[in-house]
């Protein structure tokens, strides 16, 4: 969408991309962040006139635009910090460089593209004498790249105030090409409805075993009975594997837009669900991964001189009620090899969102309406996003960003070259002046 504004949209959004907002683990400096605050101001009058900010630890915003219903609130969220420039550039990676029919620099993908396109909707719809239907809320992180509190804080507030959101819409999904061959358009907007947990265990083996068949053959040291360990969990498939709910969606849902037979099999998944099931990891590891857990071991440290082996395995659950029977069968082999298993306490499992709700459909109406050469399509998030936190009040929470990627822009994300088209930017403050504009 080349409108007029596109130019005029690329030049706002430069001076986003050239405060070098880098989250930094255990550390801050509110310098860069200042600057974005100011340029924010200098962006958004309107909305910095008319709605409440609040701000959570060092530099989280929420910002709250009241509605004709005060009971009903709403929330569009992308974070505003982002991981550091390294590697080679085409062009300095906080210049915001205007070239090629582009926009290039740090967060122009993750996420200051849909962060301007929220605050540019809602400035814009404020200048026509928009009020909302209910409460708006806007909220932006300063430290969701590094997992930080933030969003956590937020939550804390919320729930104190007895404050629930009827959809919340956050990064995750995009405008991307198509996730699977075979299917007969050019992209397709990817909406997570859910994201994977994360269970973190810690693995250890010390001297001695129980296990008569490792004591006296070649895997009786620690290292040795790990590295069994280990090879055995990722050589077998200890895990459950289903078509739960949200990859059925998912399939139902490309069905229409793909060739034969790929056509055939997702839109009558009650009779090819069993081989489809068995097929999808042979094809696509990640699109296996959307079937259950999936396991990575890691910070793996021992020596045969030493008395102990310990590993990090990071277990990454879809469905709650599988993953405690998942558990247990990694427990299961652990046991054969001799080696404890402890649960980290900072694992997360979130539910997914509740796919009746109208706030999905309304959403997927919206998208038909901007993109409309772009089906809508359900899935599952491999990675974490800030709106997790707010699962439980809320009980629709979706992760699409509307900005339309290339595979290389995809790809840029905490890589080089992160860039993003002009008139893509257009598209997304498109998006979210229809999202706002006409929610009831």
């Amino acid at each position: 969408m080349n409108t007029p504004n596109t130019s005029n949209y690329a030049k706002r959004l430069q001076k986003m991309i050239q405060c070098k907002t880098v989250s930094i683990k255990d550390s801050y400096d509110d310098t860069e962040f200042a600057k974005l605050r100011d340029v924010m101001k200098e962006l958004f009058p309107l909305v910095h006139k008319q709605a409440k900010k609040m701000t959570f630890s060092d530099d989280c915003w929420i910002y709250c635009l009241e509605g004709k219903d005060k009971t009903r609130n709403i929330m569009l969220m992308s974070h505003h910090d982002v991981v550091a420039v390294e590697g080679e550039w085409k062009y300095d990676g906080f210049s915001g460089e205007i070239a090629e029919g582009k926009i290039w620099g740090r967060g122009t993908v993750d996420t200051k593209t849909p962060l301007f396109a929220e605050f540019m909707a809602l400035e814009e719809l404020l200048a026509e004498g928009y009020q909302p239907p209910c409460n708006v809320y806007i909220g932006s992180s300063h430290n969701e790249e590094i997992a930080g509190d933030g969003i956590p804080k937020a939550l804390e507030y919320f729930k104190e105030q007895g404050i629930t959101f009827e959809v919340i819409l956050d990064e995750g999904g995009a405008v991307i090409d198509p996730p699977v061959g075979g299917m007969n358009v050019e992209k397709c907007a990817m909406v997570a409805v859910h994201e994977k947990g994360f269970y973190h265990l810690n693995c250890k083996a010390t001297t001695g075993t129980g296990h008569v068949g490792l004591t006296s053959g070649k895997k009786a040291t620690p290292v040795e009975r790990m590295s069994a360990f280990i090879h055995e969990i990722n050589s077998k498939n200890i895990f459950i594997r289903r078509l739960n709910p949200q990859v059925t969606a998912m399939f139902t849902c490309m069905a229409p837009h793909c060739n034969f037979p790929m056509n055939l099999v997702f839109g009558n998944l009650n009779i090819f669900g069993g081989i489809l099931k068995k097929v999808i990891p042979s094809l696509s590891p990640v699109a296996g991964g959307l079937l259950g857990t999936t396991c990575a071991f890691h910070e793996i440290k021992g020596s045969n001189e030493e008395k102990s082996c310990t590993a990090k395995a990071t277990l990454r659950p879809v469905d709650s009620s599988d993953w405690q029977k998942d558990l247990q069968s990694f427990i299961e082999v652990a046991k054969k090899y001799d080696i404890t298993v402890e649960v980290d306490e900072k694992s997360e499992y979130h539910e997914p969102a509740d796919m009746t709700k109208p706030q999905l459909a309304y959403t997927f109406e919206c998208i038909k309406k901007v993109f409309p050469q772009y089906p809508p399509i359900p899935m599952i998030l491999p990675a974490g996003t800030d709106a997790r936190h707010f699962t439980e009040i809320c009980p629709c929470i979706l992760r699409f960003a509307p900005i339309r990627l290339s595979a290389q822009q995809l790809a840029s994300v905490h890589s080089e070259n992160e860039n993003i088209d002009l008139d893509a930017i257009a598209d997304a403050v498109a998006f979210y002046r229809e999202f706002l504009k006409n929610y009831r």
